[in-house]
């Protein structure tokens, strides 16, 4: 690739990924660990073999029923208008950065969070401003607009909660950073349906805030990353201005359909939840009793310290079967919260730790 005419500031960069390694429990990218329900597979199966013969026909370029499905999902008075579709939340993402983004441009971000989107301001050419969280991670309004007003971005991303530490922010947080900010604000919720109860979600926001957008995915709490499904909720407006980006036809009927499905069977997709967020609040408990440092989690998985280095303690797990994520954050590691066989394992290789 060093012979090729590639940007600059490409060359030498790797992409992003975490490692697929073929071990007994993989608990580091924070999928759902329960497969996808026999019911709901057959429904899936259904729909999609219905799509099946006018697959010569382009799909549906603008996703209405879809999204319509997923306002109806989100509730907040929300409509087809206010919500936008793409190939996960990535790509929605990536659509809000070419627009809102660009040359010229800069986006603020408060790290460590998701890795992602320093990539997806590499990727179109936006200045990324690496925003800096307090004392256990978190983040304080003042802190926040401080940040904000010294950097005047055009967009400004919020994770909650936040990856890789785990925990949801307060919404004083986004108001605040909402009346600073000169350009848009958004905040990414991927693992919004996993929070602890009474904690608020910025789709509470959105009205009165034309700035605002939301972002969400089908991927976790639904299981369906294999679907490929992200979406977003915001002012018309926006919705109308993400179009200017998006490819032809960029979401097949295949995904349009399957995506449906598994909206229309919720209920059971979802039951998950709360099982996962019972292993969740167990790894806190069990390695807080080990005397460790664990980060308040309302994800899908937990950031703990290692007490040394993370990449050392990575590999003792790896040498047991066990594969966590290593997110660059010195001294301290990330596990996906999954069955009740996976968190035994998790936590009988922490006991070599």
């Amino acid at each position: 690739m060093d012979a090729l005419p590639i940007r600059d500031d490409l060359r030498g960069r790797s992409p992003y990924g975490a490692p697929q390694l073929d071990v007994p429990v993989r608990l580091n990218t924070n999928e759902n660990s329960y497969p996808v329900p026999e019911p709901v597979i057959e429904a899936i199966g259904k729909a999609v073999a219905a799509e099946l013969r006018d697959l010569n026909r382009y799909p549906d370029r603008d996703a209405l029923a879809l999204r319509a499905d997923l306002a109806e999902y989100l509730g907040h008075g929300l409509d087809v208008r206010h919500v936008w579709a793409a190939n996960g939340s990535n790509e929605v993402q990536q659509q809000l950065f070419q627009v809102f983004g660009g040359p010229g441009r800069t986006v603020l971000g408060f790290t460590p969070a998701y890795s992602m989107h320093p990539l997806l301001a590499l990727g179109t050419g936006t200045g990324w401003l690496d925003g800096r969280r307090g004392d256990g991670f978190g983040l304080r309004p003042a802190d926040a607009v401080a940040q904000v007003a010294r950097h005047r971005p055009d967009l400004v991303v919020l994770c909650s909660p936040n990856n890789p530490t785990g925990t949801a922010l307060d919404l004083d947080v986004v108001a605040a950073v909402l009346a600073e900010a000169p350009g848009m604000v958004l905040v990414d919720e991927a693992y919004a349906e996993f929070a602890r109860p009474g904690t608020p979600s910025a789709l509470s926001l959105l009205p009165g805030h034309p700035r605002l957008v939301v972002t969400r995915t089908m991927s976790k709490a639904f299981g369906f990353a294999g679907g490929r499904l992200g979406y977003l909720a915001a002012d018309p407006a926006v919705v109308d201005a993400v179009q200017l980006v998006r490819l032809p036809y960029h979401l097949s009927a295949l995904t349009q359909a399957a995506a449906r499905a598994a909206l229309a069977h919720r209920g059971t997709l979802l039951a998950t939840v709360e099982l996962i967020k019972a292993e969740r609040d167990r790894i806190v408990a069990a390695l807080r009793a080990q005397g460790r440092r664990v980060a308040d989690s309302d994800a899908n998985f937990v950031l703990f310290e290692v007490g040394g280095d993370q990449r050392t303690a990575w590999q003792v797990l790896l040498d047991q079967g066990v594969l966590v994520r290593d997110v660059g954050v010195p001294g301290w590691l990330r596990v996906t919260a999954g069955t009740p066989a996976e968190t035994d394992a998790f936590l009988t290789a922490m006991e070599r730790l």
